[in-house]
């Protein structure tokens, strides 16, 4: 299995850079059989199967990105990735015109800096000093907007690029399928009989990452923390056991699942997952799955074609495109079901 199997041809007009004025304005892709049915997300109370349980990421996005500078002037740019256990201390990601090194300071602003305790190729370990540490991260960071989102990011992002059931810090990316869900629309959806479960999954900065060899077997995957609660556990193997479906809202959600289950049970607790998921998986948990569109050649792209079919999948980003649907993390969702082995 070739990376350059899932490529696909996208043009720029179609990467959506801004979120739509209401979150649940987007457009939904779904598919009976062979043929395509264009909708919008307000139609997923016609979707839900009475019992569907529907596993939603609850983790929110954390203001990581820092904009600093040298006390010699030259510009940094830190990107916060999880936090090490030791008090304010973070592994980042640092970017500046020359490579950080142990000992260097950036500057955010009079009372908030780093120090460099560490390098290890592009990641660094950082100790951040503030008199409040939380506040000051809050106060001076900037959204980490996908790269592809090629402009500042705004006031509106702190808002839109969060979804509104976010409770837990440590994600540096969004969980994208689940920015078009609002209260009213998870109400409805509750009338149709979905019952909405939450678990977490941190995520990193990897999801954006290229695959960077041809061999799909060969790509490592980045790893990300999870935590699934007694409750969340208890509720989706009791619809698992009784036949009811399980529905991933988004790729993170449906990572989780796969990664904490074992022989088809899900378990409770904290850990930490790297599983890749490509043609040929055999699925545990999920029936099916919301998501938006994927970059091409991604791990994601990948994981929506085992669940769904490659073929099938690559047909419908065909259609998205003709039908000039919006991609990415601001853009349109799709609605695929597993296909039977």
């Amino acid at each position: 299995m070739r990376t350059s199997d899932f490529d696909f041809k996208l043009p720029e007009q179609l990467i959506a850079k801004r979120p739509l004025e209401e979150r649940d304005a987007s457009r939904l892709l779904r598919w009976d059989n062979e043929s395509f049915e264009d909708g919008d997300i307000s139609d997923l109370p016609s979707l839900v199967q009475a019992g569907d349980v529907w596993v939603v990421n609850d983790t929110r996005v954390i203001p990581a990105r820092l904009l600093g500078q040298k006390p010699s002037g030259g510009k940094v740019e830190v990107l916060l990735l999880e936090p090490t256990g030791t008090a304010d201390v973070w592994t980042a990601w640092g970017k500046a015109n020359k490579p950080l090194k142990e000992g260097d300071q950036v500057l955010f602003s009079d009372d908030f800096y780093a120090e460099i305790l560490l390098r290890d190729g592009k990641c660094v370990e950082v100790k951040l000093v503030a008199e409040d540490v939380a506040k000051a991260i809050e106060s001076h960071g900037h959204m980490p907007l996908p790269p592809y989102i090629d402009r500042p990011d705004s006031e509106e992002d702190k808002k839109r690029y969060q979804t509104v059931f976010a409770t837990h810090d440590g994600a540096v990316a969004a969980p994208t399928a689940g920015l078009h869900l609002t209260p009213e629309l998870m109400t409805d959806m509750e009338k149709a009989g979905a019952i909405f479960v939450h678990i977490t999954l941190h995520v990193g900065p990897g999801t954006f990452q290229p695959v960077q060899v041809d061999d799909v077997h060969a790509h490592t995957m980045h790893e990300e923390a999870y935590v699934v609660s007694e409750s969340a556990a208890k509720n989706i193997n009791q619809a698992k056991s009784e036949g009811r479906r399980i529905v991933a809202v988004g790729t993170t959600s449906l990572r989780t699942l796969e990664a904490a289950s074992k022989d088809g049970v899900l378990q409770a607790g904290a850990g930490r997952t790297d599983i890749f998921i490509y043609p040929g998986y055999r699925f545990q948990m999920v029936d099916a799955l919301l998501t938006n569109f994927h970059l091409p050649q991604s791990t994601l792209l990948m994981l929506v074609s085992a669940l769904a079919g490659k073929e099938k999948v690559l047909k419908a980003y065909d259609y998205a495109i003709e039908k000039a649907y919006r991609f990415y993390s601001y853009g349109d969702a799709m609605f695929v079901t597993k296909v039977e082995s």
